[in-house]
């Protein structure tokens, strides 16, 4: 049986203790469980009337799959805005020049440290007297997934650069290469296999927080689902709830199957030295970002050299 040196393999009574814990773990879930249930079948959630409307195709042509739709618009929209911004900041932010690597760290810190809600609010209500016209509503949900989002992939790309040990740039400055060939040809293809994860992880929070979009009545799959489906069929609030949940789930359970697909496609095919980059805020980046490595690790926040 293998070992760790954080984890001791457990013996008899080790074993019997996890099984115990397991079990009791399982049935603690299953009561809770059950208790829902009972709870929504005490309240008439589970009568076929209320539930009849989802079973009907005009439900879901008029109410559905046009708020789906919206959702998969913004989120698509969002995500190409919000990984330009990301690569852009990113990599202003390992420039040596001092005049673009502090406002390009000023423009992410502001736009990490804002919440969202505040950010397409601001958007919204200033959309009017900055643009001639146009869906206000839908520029405000993806302006403020891009800005905050975007600021987020900042850090994955500066963190996914610096995760490739420093001995490959050092190689490939001593065969000749120029700052900008050995950031194009050797950093970055290497960089992007070791970010692949965090960049999914945050895509998922963007399709997520399109949701955000309900507060100021853009046409969602949460607005029109949740909001006006309900008013429109009495008593159908909770079943609205989950039909919607199992939606966001099945999109979210999609998009990490094709990130992870990809990461692995894309490690066949690239070799690479760094090490997978984890979201920022995690334990992982807050160790890297400030203990670089030549193994690998997150190098200190400083531009290349």
């Amino acid at each position: 049986m293998s070992t760790s040196v954080l984890f001791d393999a457990p013996g008899p009574r080790g074993r019997i203790r996890n099984h115990t814990l397991t079990v009791v773990s399982v049935i603690a879930v299953a009561a809770v469980l059950y208790g829902i249930y009972r709870g929504f079948d005490a309240k008439g959630q589970f009568e076929g009337k209320i539930w009849q409307p989802f079973l009907q195709w005009e439900t879901w042509d008029f109410y559905i799959i046009p708020g789906l739709i919206g959702t998969l618009r913004a989120a698509a929209v969002a995500a190409v805005l919000a990984l330009a911004f990301g690569a852009i900041f990113g990599l202003a932010r390992l420039s040596d020049h001092k005049w673009i690597r502090v406002p390009a760290g000023v423009v992410v810190e502001v736009f990490r440290a804002i919440p969202l809600l505040l950010l397409i609010f601001f958007i919204f209500y200033l959309a009017p007297m900055i643009a001639g016209g146009g869906d206000y509503a839908f520029m405000a949900v993806v302006l403020g997934l891009m800005l905050y989002n975007g600021s987020v992939l900042a850090e994955v790309v500066r963190a996914g650069v610096h995760a490739v040990p420093k001995g490959q740039s050092e190689a490939a400055y001593a065969v000749g290469m120029r700052k900008n060939q050995v950031m194009r040809l050797v950093l970055l293809p290497q960089g992007v296999t070791a970010m692949m994860p965090a960049i999914v992880s945050q895509l998922v929070v963007l399709l997520k927080d399109t949701a955000l979009g309900y507060i100021i009545a853009y046409v969602d799959l949460l607005n029109t689902g949740f909001k006006i489906l309900p008013a429109r069929f009495f008593g159908s609030l909770i079943p609205a709830a989950i039909v919607i949940g199992v939606i966001y789930l099945a999109l979210n359970m999609a998009l990490s199957y094709l990130a992870t697909w990809l990461e692995k496609r894309s490690r066949r095919s690239r070799k690479t030295a760094a090490r997978p980059v984890a979201a920022p805020g995690s334990a992982e980046v807050g160790v890297g970002a400030g203990q670089g490595t030549e193994g690998g690790g997150l190098a200190p926040d400083k531009p290349l050299e």
